[in-house]
């Protein structure tokens, strides 16, 4: 995989998959714009970007939860480098509730950031990415089709960037734009810890349980997710691959919905 003088957006960019995804993507020779919300840590991952190769990326602070953040995010890496090759949909939020305890306060969060955003900042960069014959990968989650207590708003708008991502690929296709989904599981991250609200400590041991609902035994990493966005992006790898949604798993999807019973007491 090279991407040498690909010019690569990434969101959610300061931690996680996106953290992962963009110092790949630096090895590989990218020219990058990062996004997050928490400048401390996105400037820190932009500097380690820049070690790889030497290739300065431009960090952008936005809150794609607004139509602000996005609308800043578009116009700022496209003043900046003059084009776009992929744009990589990374960010997102979480909750834990139910129906019976959830509220619209909530629902308009996540849905703001993980199909709002994802539909506002993509509808902006299309011309870009049409023009240079680019593409897009956006992150979701298996908690798109599976069925558990307590992910609710979560699991309704990964369904939703799913089938947002199918119809955007019949759409863009006959324009030379590919688009497709990468779909994590269970993932060691600092997005998972902050939903189950665990201390380390508590964490830790929770993962251990956890790993052991994945048929491969094993969770997630970031790297996992990083390595196949880049494949999926990389038009030698995956040059007609358009509209698939990639589980990054363990084989997860395939156990039923067990692993939710390890999660039940965060919701009461």
């Amino acid at each position: 995989m090279d991407f040498t003088d690909k010019v690569v957006l990434i969101t959610g960019a300061s931690a996680g998959i996106g953290e992962s995804t963009a110092l790949l993507f630096a090895k590989l020779g990218a020219k990058l714009s990062l996004v997050g919300r928490n400048q401390a840590n996105l400037q820190a991952v932009a500097d380690e970007c820049e070690k790889q190769k030497g290739l300065k990326p431009l960090a952008v602070v936005a809150d794609l939860g607004t139509d602000e953040g996005v609308e800043k995010t578009a116009k700022d890496t496209l003043e900046h480098f003059g084009r776009l090759d992929v744009l990589v949909n990374n960010a997102a939020v979480g909750a834990r509730t139910t129906i019976q305890l959830a509220n619209m306060e909530t629902f308009d969060h996540v849905f703001n950031v993980n199909i709002r955003g994802v539909y506002n900042l993509t509808r902006l960069l299309v011309p870009a990415l049409i023009e240079s014959k680019g593409n897009i990968v956006n992150v979701s989650s298996i908690m798109a089709t599976m069925v558990t207590t307590g992910n609710l708003p979560y699991s309704l708008s990964k369904a939703a960037l799913d089938h947002f991502s199918r119809l955007i690929a019949y759409e863009l296709a006959p324009k030379g734009v590919r688009v497709n989904v990468v779909s994590p599981g269970i993932t060691v991250s600092t997005f998972v810890q902050r939903l189950t609200g665990y201390s380390d400590e508590e964490y830790r041991a929770w993962l251990k349980t956890a790993e052991a609902t994945i048929p491969m035994g094993t969770a997630t990493t970031g790297d996992d997710c990083a390595y196949m966005i880049a494949h999926l992006a990389c038009d030698k790898l995956s040059r007609v691959v358009s509209g698939a949604v990639v589980p990054v798993d363990g084989a997860l999807q395939f156990a039923g919905s067990g692993n939710s019973e390890i999660l039940k007491e965060q919701i009461k």
